[in-house]
């Protein structure tokens, strides 16, 4: 069935996570474009203040204090959504958090929170969402998965699993709603590595401090992607040319790029500065000292721009595939420099 989108200033929009890195910007970009939001995360406080800013701009907002692990508190999301706007045009299910460490040395039940989070999340608000949308005129479901969804990487393993676990859901959930003639789009976002509060928002079982290797792109591209899948159907978009590079290389020669993660990700997803005993995280509850932030500053250089992934949203002409080659190349020499 052919699913026809709303404008972005036409639209009612809800996010998770949208207190901080790419919910934030994501968030701050749809309301500049002029669309109704409906924001959710669990830190009450930075809620406000980012209703505050928003509304003086200019934007219709309502704010749920929620944990997307909790089906209630979704619940609570799709029912404000409703109360206030009457319905909803596109649901983005962004909520995420990660564990650095190695998968024998976590802790069970910050294996379970995590799973809680990234991956019941996205089921409850994706449910939440196909229940509110396809009997009022539809729209898109938009979950963010990672270039993790389609490959491992040591040290973030149960982040991995996660996203391998969403991007299952999410396609067999838009198979089922293909074959009844919803008229939903449901699309997968898979970024590489973003300069957000991802790495300091992760809870460390490292020795060192952890970090996201090169390259590192900025969080906007993303929220463009993500606004842009809000308005046309897509099936899949890869964020950066390093996540496409990443999912075929892991698909084409599997053992060759499980070696190169062997090489370089135990020491690439480490800083040189040992992990304070009295760090804080958001694994089991917000840290509100780090909210309101888009970006935490990576150490290496940020992409401003993806060629690869404008070019893959737009160009109704160009075989995104054989795009991708060009940035391939690209992507893995400056990955190669950036590792060195």
């Amino acid at each position: 069935m052919s699913v026809k989108l709303k404008k972005i200033n036409e639209q009612v929009i809800v996010i998770t996570g949208a207190t901080s890195g790419i919910g934030l910007t994501t968030a701050r970009m749809a309301a500049e474009r002029g669309a109704k939001l409906v924001l959710a995360a669990r830190a009450d406080d930075a809620l406000a203040h980012l209703a505050e800013e928003l509304t003086t701009n200019g934007a219709e907002v309502v704010t749920v204090t929620a944990d997307v692990g909790n089906i209630d508190d979704v619940a609570r999301i799709g029912d404000a959504a409703i109360e206030r706007f009457g319905r909803i045009d596109t649901w983005i299910n962004n909520a995420g958090i990660s564990i650095f460490g190695r998968m024998e040395d976590v802790a069970p039940e910050d294996h379970h929170r995590l799973f809680q989070t990234n991956f019941w999340g996205v089921v409850n608000g994706s449910m939440e969402a196909v229940k509110r949308m396809k009997l009022r005129g539809g729209g898109a479901l938009i979950n963010l998965g990672s270039e993790l969804s389609d490959h491992a990487i040591p040290l973030q393993g149960m982040y991995a699993a996660s996203k391998h676990a969403v991007k299952g859901f999410t396609d067999s959930l838009r198979i089922e709603l293909d074959k009844e003639g919803a008229p939903m789009s449901v699309t997968l976002i898979k970024p590489t590595g973003i300069d957000t509060m991802f790495a300091v928002h992760a809870k460390n079982y490292m020795d060192k401090e952890p970090k996201l290797p090169a390259p590192v792109y900025a969080p906007e591209i993303v929220a463009d992607a993500i606004l842009y899948a809000a308005q046309h159907p897509k099936r899949d978009v890869f964020v950066g040319g390093a996540a496409k590079m990443n999912s075929t290389g892991a698909r084409l020669l599997p053992r060759v790029f499980d070696k190169f993660l062997q090489a370089t990700m135990f020491v690439n997803q480490k800083l040189d500065v040992d992990t304070d005993p009295s760090r804080r995280d958001a694994l089991h509850k917000p840290d509100y000292t780090r909210e309101l932030r888009e970006r935490q500053g990576s150490p290496h250089h940020v992409i401003e721009h993806s060629e690869y992934t404008a070019a893959a949203l737009r160009s109704k002409y160009i075989n995104a595939a054989l795009l991708g080659s060009g940035a391939l190349l690209a992507a893995y020499v400056l990955t190669r420099r950036k590792t060195r």
